[in-house]
């Protein structure tokens, strides 16, 4: 009597819901959207609907592109000077730091030589120190220097970055295996060629996640140019569009609110279109390294 074959259906994994984990997914979602809500809102209104209406709606008068032209032409164009100010700082500074650290991490991963183990403590220690800690030694340095109230007071600074050094540290150690470096060196590739034609490939995930985080720290540095900088011909924009803020409180200065609020918007744009297009880069770097094979 032939048996008839067993057959094993196979359901799916039913996916596991948590309302706990829902609502506080939605109040985190909510407490970062209500702020950028508020901001573009609050851009479309007048200085007068500003102070006149609700914060959260919109008001009769849409001012948004009005608003725009005034924040690009207000004091000769000053905010135009500032945008580049913080182009210039965000590619010299946040590229040639993520470069170093790339570099860096590369290097520590792949090579050994005598004192390793104090340059690991080294960095982990320096990720551990607040930048605002560094910012008065800093400032009695460049003082010293004369570099104080010059780019090179912003860029140089951010030339260092110690949590990109380890990102890039940790991620070179798996993602660029050593038989593909010992190959290399077998068909008499030089080092430097490896590293640019072979492994900057591979590095690409965690070079975009080291940049993304550079871009964000040098675009939206604060308190270093406030100390540095005095002339506002080298202000970024968050300290220029502080200065326009602090207007209303100064004995015949003019209150902007709307101004600064809609110069914030413009800001926090490039940002977001940075992390739109390279958010697959950026989450394949975060979890790079997480699982062993």
């Amino acid at each position: 009597m032939a048996t008839r074959p067993l057959v094993i259906k196979h359901r799916p994994a039913r996916t596991r819901r948590s309302a706990t984990l829902t609502v506080l997914t939605a109040l985190m979602l909510v407490y970062t959207l209500l702020p950028l809500a508020w901001l573009v809102i609050n851009a479309t209104k007048t200085q007068e609907g500003l102070l006149n209406s609700f914060g959260l709606w919109f008001t009769g008068d849409f001012a948004l592109f009005d608003n725009i032209a005034t924040t690009f032409a207000y004091q000769d164009g000053a905010f135009t000077r500032w945008l580049l100010n913080t182009l210039l700082y965000v590619v010299v500074g946040a590229g040639g730091a993520t470069l170093l650290a790339t570099l860096g991490g590369y290097g520590l991963a792949k090579f050994d030589f005598p004192g390793k183990k104090a340059v690991f403590a080294t960095v982990i220690g320096a990720v551990a120190v607040p930048g605002t800690a560094l910012a008065v030694p800093t400032f009695l340095m460049f003082a010293s220097m004369g570099l104080t109230n010059t780019p090179w007071a912003i860029i140089i600074p951010s030339l260092v970055s110690p949590f990109g050094l380890y990102l890039m540290w940790t991620y070179s150690a798996d993602a660029v295996p050593q038989e593909i470096l010992e190959s290399a060196r077998v068909d008499g590739s030089g080092e430097f060629r490896t590293f640019f034609r072979i492994s900057l490939p591979l590095l690409a995930p965690g070079f975009v996640t080291v940049l993304l985080f550079n871009v964000v720290a040098t675009w939206n540095n604060f308190f270093l140019p406030l100390i540095m900088l005095k002339n506002p011909d080298w202000y970024p924009l968050t300290l220029g569009l502080y200065t326009w803020n602090e207007q209303a409180a100064t004995t015949g200065g003019e209150a902007v609110f709307n101004l600064v609020i809609t110069g914030s918007l413009l800001t926090i744009v490039p940002l977001v279109a940075a992390f739109l297009l390279l958010q697959r880069y950026w989450q394949s770097g975060l979890a790079a390294g997480s699982v062993k094979e």
